[in-house]
């Protein structure tokens, strides 16, 4: 008795030595992901981060525009400034790139000569001590645990 299901070998058709599945008649990549996309069943069961192949490479921008505008102003008005100039934002995100490469670079080597591989604040708060900007109360010298905080 022949079997129920007719393969295009049973008919006397000569097939390719691979089958490529297809969808609506067009022929559809070999790739995992894409034919179970176009199965409908999406990419659920392949777990969190696991994609297809990219087609282009993330193309990495400067984080410093990260800073909006409006931040830069928030920062102006806690410093005491009432009217800010338009050119003032790109020289303010310059500066303040600079000013946090140089600190991180002391927090690094301070952690290198821990032999740590994790920064801590203790590690921040000697960068800021050595730049002559100290800051007080993250630390055991002018850290004062029985003294309450003071409710405005």
């Amino acid at each position: 008795m022949a079997p129920s299901h007719s393969t295009p070998s049973s008919r006397g058709i000569a097939t390719p030595k691979f089958h490529r599945p297809s969808v609506g008649g067009k022929t559809v990549s070999s790739g995992k992901g894409v034919a179970r996309a176009l199965d409908g069943r999406g990419f659920g069961g392949r777990g969190l981060g696991k994609t297809t192949h990219r087609r282009h490479n993330k193309i990495l921008k400067d984080n410093i525009m990260c800073i909006t505008k409006a931040d830069i102003r928030r920062m102006a008005r806690r410093g005491g400034i009432k009217r800010i100039s338009g050119a003032i934002y790109e020289d303010v995100r310059q500066v303040l790139k600079n000013y946090l490469e140089i600190m991180l670079r002391d927090c690094v080597a301070i952690c290198e000569h821990s032999k740590r591989k994790t920064v801590t604040v203790t590690d921040v708060i000697f960068a800021l001590r050595r730049r002559g900007r100290p800051i007080y109360g993250f630390d055991q010298d002018t850290f004062n645990a029985t003294k309450k905080p003071s409710r405005p």
